[in-house]
């Protein structure tokens, strides 16, 4: 079996003329089968030196004409160009073309004409389908080894969005980057159209839908300064926030995750990135939460998953405050049983108040060590939970906690980000400010916003001693 490959100009009369003689060969014909590849005039050139260089062909004109032997494999045998092809079909077939240049040229003008509006649909359809840009800083770290299978899966964004995830990190780390890249390609996720990895600064973020900020600080306070961590957080910061400017898309997303200042890092980003929409920056709190209602089940022996509406409020990976005023519980074994929707407020549920206040209100260290040896499952599950929620919504009137910039809200000054609780809805959030907060709330509520606007003053401190006139 051989297939005729018939190749041209999409405006050339000389390919007009061999394909019409070629359809008509084919018609009539039952074992003759033509193959064309139409080429735009600009891109001719340059294919043909391709094709011809591959194959070891001499062949200079429009069009070009071969054979593929189906059964055979190998490189196809070349016939020639019009004059071959007219020479050969009357030598095989007794047939030739009587089409006169008028025509010719009629022809290869509706063949231009048809072949540019082909490009301009499978243009349109491209940019229909067009990959949902992710990109990951830091992405060396165990977290992100976790995440991709998460993004790639379909759950976050949904089954009929692609996506394409650029890994970013600093050149020692590039070999990690591309065991991941490889490892991520063999798993053939139908929905990740591409994953690459970057270790050049300049080119960060481009065309980004989505950046997830995963840099952090090793904290060991006996080596150096709060302050000096601080500093190297905010310098990370000043290096991104201009490129995300520069490179990303508008409605671009951010999102601070990590173990060691993620509000510090939102809040910093928001500083040098003026020009990023403050609603799109957040810091994930998601952990914390989990971690609180995971202790929270184990006291009252029964599943996580019932436990709903614990509220972070704060500085997520600094001085934080789990708020249980609003939890409830749902499928807890007691005495009143109920729909799997009826629920209980939790704090009716735990007679022994003095082991609330000391085991979990106050063991603030218990929870930070368990958040902190919580390095790639917890965190990575964490991110890709808000991002569902933030492209198809939260579980209806269930509090989810994320660190937001303040606009004022339960008096909390302006201009930090906070953690507090929101819902998430057509792609938006809004907090739920119509949430009742006790005295002894407020009063927490001032103390971790006072030690927020001071972190913060201290970053812009820092920054500005080490580049005086940037802050002129």
């Amino acid at each position: 079996a051989a297939v005729a490959v018939f190749t041209g100009k999409a405006n050339c009369p000389y390919y007009a003329k061999a394909e019409l003689l070629a359809d008509y060969l084919q018609t009539n014909l039952p074992n003759f089968r033509v193959h064309k590849i139409t080429q735009h005039p600009d891109k001719w050139e340059q294919w043909l030196h391709d094709i011809c260089e591959t194959n070891g062909w001499e062949h200079r004109q429009c069009p070009i004409i071969w054979r593929e032997l189906l059964d055979r494999g190998g490189k196809g045998q070349l016939l020639g160009g019009l004059n071959d092809f007219l020479k050969y079909a009357q030598q095989y077939y007794g047939v030739t073309s009587m089409m006169l240049s008028e025509e010719m040229l009629d022809i290869a003008e509706e063949n231009l004409q048809a072949y540019l509006e082909i490009i301009k649909e499978d243009e349109e359809i491209k940019s229909l389908i067009k990959p949902m840009q992710i990109w990951i800083t830091s992405a060396s770290v165990p977290i992100c080894y976790h995440l991709i299978p998460l993004l790639a899966n379909g759950e976050v964004f949904g089954m009929t969005t692609e996506i394409s995830i650029h890994l970013l990190d600093s050149d020692q780390f590039k070999e990690i980057l591309r065991s991941i890249v490889m490892e991520a390609e063999d798993m053939a996720f139908p929905l990740l159209r591409s994953i690459s990895e970057h270790t050049e600064i300049d080119q960060a973020f481009i065309d980004a839908d989505i950046i997830i900020v995963l840099d952090d600080v090793l904290l060991n306070l006996e080596v150096q300064s709060r302050e000096n961590y601080i500093r190297e957080v905010s310098e990370i910061c000043q290096v991104y926030a201009p490129l995300i400017e520069k490179n990303a898309k508008s409605e671009v997303k951010v999102i601070s995750s990590g173990k060691t200042f993620v509000n510090l890092k939102a809040t910093m980003l928001r500083t040098y990135g003026p020009s990023i929409r403050p609603e799109n920056i957040i810091a994930i709190a998601t952990s914390w939460e989990s971690a609180a209602k995971a202790m929270l089940a184990r006291k009252l022996n029964m599943n996580t998953a019932g436990v709903k509406d614990v509220i972070v409020w704060g500085n997520i990976t600094g001085s934080n405050y789990i708020d249980l005023s609003h939890a409830k519980l749902y499928g807890y074994d007691c005495a009143i049983w109920g729909p799997p929707n009826f629920q209980r407020p939790l704090l009716n549920m735990i007679y022994d108040s003095e082991w609330i206040h000391s085991a979990l209100l106050s063991a603030q260290s218990t929870l930070s060590s368990r958040v902190s040896r919580c390095t790639a499952m917890l965190p990575a599950h964490a991110v890709a939970t808000v991002l569902q929620y933030w492209y198809h919504g939260s579980p209806s009137e269930e509090i989810i906690s994320v660190g937001i910039l303040s606009e004022g809200q339960f008096c909390i000054p302006e201009g930090i980000i906070f953690s507090m609780p929101v819902r998430f809805h057509n792609g938006c959030w809004e907090v739920m400010t119509e949430l009742e907060i006790n005295e002894m709330t407020q009063k927490v509520l001032e103390r971790l916003s006072h030690e927020l606007v001071q972190e913060k003053l201290v970053a812009l401190k820092e920054i500005n001693e080490m580049h005086p006139y940037e802050a002129e």
